[in-house]
This record gives structure tokens, C-alpha cells and sequence, in this order.
């Protein structure tokens, strides 16, 4: 009997305290999920993928655990029935199979909790799309975050259609522009304490600014930083907020050439992610109008997930990233004016502590009651109404069971109230938009992601037609545009 109980304690891992905050964020509303859709040139049989899945995805051995929540703490327990035909299951789309088929049954995984009672996570592999197949990722957000788990489904992939051993796909990688590494692990660790004082207090720091006051003097800039986050004001009331329902829709829209987005980027002296999400801005603006919105002057605000730990550290798993608030100015006609108005904000956060003071905050919800969680939760949710994800992938062809990757996107889960996810992936030279939300809010996500082509072209219009031998800026494309 002894044995026994020594076997079952040494399958138990304990959950570190901000993966311990993504798993009990898990609503009806809102489930912890991270879905994503790889679309192959060929197709692929079911033993294959199963392979592959077997070698790679489960070398971690924490895909063979599933989390178990107590009031005493959560931790990891491996999965003594584990089932690898449940976790990989085939598919198949009604009719044609085309992409709104996919859409809508990646919609239907995207609002459907995983099964709490083995590891969370399952592969779908779709037959017969579109000449080849797809496969339909889930995978909980407290396993891991969007990079990490980005990584890691691309680990199961090779660079070219035949296996080789140890193949690395670093280099296959973009720059990674995280927070330096120098800055993060004191700073985290402090931001992990001032979080915990926060809320142990039971968010009095909120209403009682003399608290704040006495934390601004111990916790210096960070702290500073913090009483600055939840002085946020709540973001204003609009169509894209509101009531949630169960129900998700997702779509992706056509990609852009990565070199145009680039040219844009020279053309105004702004970054790619800046880019990207400017035009993200413009098709929210031009969405709204559509529906009747009076957007005038309106800026929304997005939580953008920052990694705080290098690419090669990613696939150690675990969530290690903070969250920053962006400006989305859609309430701004001019789409140069909204180019400059992103950037300038980005550069502000690219400079802050915010990041790591959310992953503060978020290491202190893990061990917070319950009652504090929800109440952090909504505070923090209500400050914006969009979750912005933007992932550099590799820049080449990669292959899975040897078949091509032609396409892929993923989309991260919205916490709380927040309703829209944006997400923007780059690979292979290309740049492909997401979009998820509750079907309440936006019934027709594909309203919105055709609008991200246009106004990108819009600034591809202004970077050509400008004076090549300066920086394209505002007032140079109010005149082009008149």
C-alpha cells in the first residue's frame, strides 16, 4: 500500500503559480483554449500524423499529464489511461469541404471545452481540403502560451518533405523582439511580489490611493507602473462589447506578401508589427461604420501578449510572457495618422515595465481566493476589448509527415469580458489574419478579416505614391488622399 502511495505522489508535478492562473480563467464563455489550423498542400493519413505525434508532441512529457485544481494549489498528474486515438481523431467537412466549412468547424472546436478529464489537448486532422487536408489544433493556455506552443507544434515539423534527425528550425525564425533578456527575471520577480501585495490586499490598492502611494515607494517603477495599469480607464462602450454567449466564430483572411509589409514599414519608418496592426485598426474602424457605429474620435485598446524569455527557451513550456495595453485609434480616418498613432504607443510600451508587471500580476492571481481572481479579472478585462496577437513564424517551406504547410493560423483565448481576438502569423514570406469572437458580438467574422487586405493596401498606396527620399508621414498622405 505504501508503494502505491509513493507511486501516485511521483506522478504529481506541482503548477506554477501563472499557469495556475490561465487554467482557473477557464469560462463557459470564454474557455482557456489556443486553436490552431495548419493547412497542407498533400494529404495525410491518419498513421502518419499519429507518428509524428507520437516522436515529437509527446516527447514532452507534459502532454501526457492533465492538471488538477485544488483549493490547497493545482498541480500535473499523469494520465494513466492515456488514449492517443482520443487526443487524434480524424475528420471531415460536409459538402466541398472549401474554406468557410473549415471556418465554421474550427468554430465549433473553438467553443467546445476540452475534456477536464484527460490532458487538454487534441489533434483534428481534417480529409480532403482543398486538394490536401488540415489539422486542427487545441491546446489549454495553462500547458503553455501562444509562443511556446507555436514552437512546439512547428517542432513537429521538418524543412524539408523527409525527416532529418536533429533538424533545427531556428533559423528559420525571425528576430525575436521580447523584452530584453537582462530586464526580465529580476524585474519579474519583483513584479511578482508587488502583484501578490496587490492582491492580498484584496485589490484595496485600487480604492485607496495612500496604499498606492506606500507601494510606489517600495516597488519604485514598477510599482509606478502598476498603479498606472489599473488607473487605466475602462475601455468606452461599443458594438465589438457586450453580453458573451457560448458560441465563437472564427476566420482568416487572404495573405499579404511579407516584403510589401516591409516596404510599408521603410516607406513610414515604422516596424512590420506596427504595420500590421494599423490596418488591423482600419478594418475594425471600417467594420464598425459599416454596422452603423458612430467611431468618431474612438480609440479601443488591445492586450498584446510580450514574450519575456528567448525563442530557444519557448518550447520549455509554461507561460512566461506579461501583457501590455495598445491604442487602436479606429475613431482616426486617415490611415497614415493611424500608422503614427500605433507606433508612437508601441514605442511607449517598448520602453514601460508593463509587460512584466502583468506577469506579476498573473503569478499573484494563481494563488489569489477566488473572490480576488474574478474581481482582478473583470477590472482588467473591462480595460480593453480586443486580445492582439502577432507571432513571427519561419520565413521557408515546412512539411509535417511529409506533406507542405502551405497556410496556418492560430488564435489565443480572450479572458474575462473580452469578446474579439485579433491574430497575425508570418510564414513562408506571407502574412496571414485571424480573427476570432463571440458570435454575439461579431456573427460574421469574415465581415471583418476581408476589410484587413484593403487598408493595408491603403498604406501600400501611400508608401509608392509618396516622395521616396523621406519618410512618408501624415501630412504628406492627407494630401495624396485629397
Amino acid at each position: 500500500m505504501a508503494t502505491k502511495a509513493r507511486r501516485r505522489r511521483a506522478t504529481r508535478e506541482p503548477m506554477s503559480r501563472v499557469d495556475t492562473a490561465w487554467l482557473r480563467m477557464e469560462r463557459g464563455t470564454n474557455p482557456m483554449m489556443i486553436t490552431g489550423v495548419l493547412m497542407f498542400a498533400e494529404a495525410m493519413s491518419l498513421k502518419a500524423l499519429k507518428q509524428v505525434v507520437k516522436t515529437r508532441f509527446l516527447e514532452y512529457a507534459r502532454f501526457r499529464q492533465k492538471p488538477i485544481d485544488t483549493p490547497a494549489g493545482a498541480y500535473w498528474q499523469d494520465d494513466e489511461n492515456f488514449d492517443l486515438d482520443w487526443h487524434v481523431q480524424l475528420a471531415a467537412l460536409p459538402g466541398k469541404g472549401g474554406k468557410r466549412a473549415l471556418e465554421r468547424y474550427v468554430s465549433q472546436l473553438a467553443s467546445s471545452p476540452l475534456d477536464a478529464s484527460r490532458p487538454l489537448w487534441q489533434f483534428h486532422l481534417v480529409e480532403a481540403y482543398e486538394g490536401g487536408c488540415a489539422l486542427v489544433a487545441r491546446i489549454h493556455h495553462s500547458y503553455a502560451d501562444g509562443m511556446a506552443l507555436v514552437q512546439v507544434l512547428l517542432s513537429l515539423t521538418d524543412t524539408s518533405p523527409t525527416a532529418v534527425k536533429g533538424s533545427d528550425l531556428g533559423k528559420a525564425w525571425l528576430k525575436d523582439e521580447a523584452v530584453p533578456v537582462e530586464r526580465r527575471v529580476g524585474a519579474a520577480q519583483r513584479a511578482m511580489k508587488l502583484g501578490g501585495k496587490m492582491l492580498g490586499s484584496g485589490m484595496a490598492i485600487y480604492r485607496d490611493p495612500s496604499l498606492g502611494t506606500l507601494l510606489a515607494k517600495e516597488g519604485g517603477e514598477i510599482a509606478r507602473e502598476l498603479l498606472q495599469a489599473l488607473a487605466l480607464p475602462d475601455d468606452p462602450p461599443s458594438l465589438l462589447r457586450g453580453d458573451l454567449g457560448t458560441t465563437k466564430r472564427v476566420a482568416w483572411a487572404e495573405p499579404l506578401d511579407l516584403e510589401d509589409v516591409k516596404a510599408v514599414g521603410r516607406a513610414s519608418g515604422f516596424t512590420v508589427n506596427d504595420v500590421l496592426m494599423a490596418a488591423a485598426a482600419g478594418a475594425l474602424r471600417s467594420y464598425m461604420l459599416e454596422r452603423g457605429a458612430d467611431v468618431d474620435g474612438i480609440t479601443l485598446r488591445a492586450t498584446v501578449p510580450v514574450n519575456l524569455r528567448p525563442l530557444e527557451h519557448a518550447k520549455k513550456l509554461g507561460n512566461h510572457f506579461g501583457l501590455v495595453f495598445l491604442d487602436l485609434p479606429v475613431g482616426e480616418a486617415n490611415p497614415m495618422r493611424r500608422l503614427e498613432y500605433v507606433g508612437e504607443c508601441m514605442h511607449q510600451l517598448k520602453a514601460s515595465r508593463q509587460a512584466i508587471v502583468a506577469f506579476g500580476l498573473l503569478a499573484a492571481l494563481g494563488i489569489a481566493p477566488p473572490a480576488v481572481q474574478s474581481l482582478a479579472l473583470e477590472l482588467l478585462s473591462r480595460k480593453a476589448t480586443t486580445v492582439a496577437t502577432n507571432v513571427p513564424g519561419p520565413q521557408q517551406p515546412l512539411y509535417l509527415a511529409g506533406c507542405m504547410v502551405r497556410e496556418m493560423m492560430f488564435w489565443v483565448p480572450q479572458t474575462g469580458s473580452i469578446g474579439v481576438g485579433i491574430s497575425i502569423l508570418s510564414y513562408n514570406g506571407r502574412v496571414h489574419f485571424g480573427l476570432i469572437a463571440d458570435a454575439k458580438l461579431i456573427p460574421d467574422p469574415d465581415a471583418v478579416i476581408r476589410r484587413f487586405g484593403p487598408e493595408f493596401d491603403k498604406l501600400l498606396y501611400l508608401a509608392l505614391m509618396g516622395d521616396w527620399d523621406r519618410e512618408l508621414d501624415s501630412v504628406a498622405a492627407e494630401a495624396l488622399l485629397a
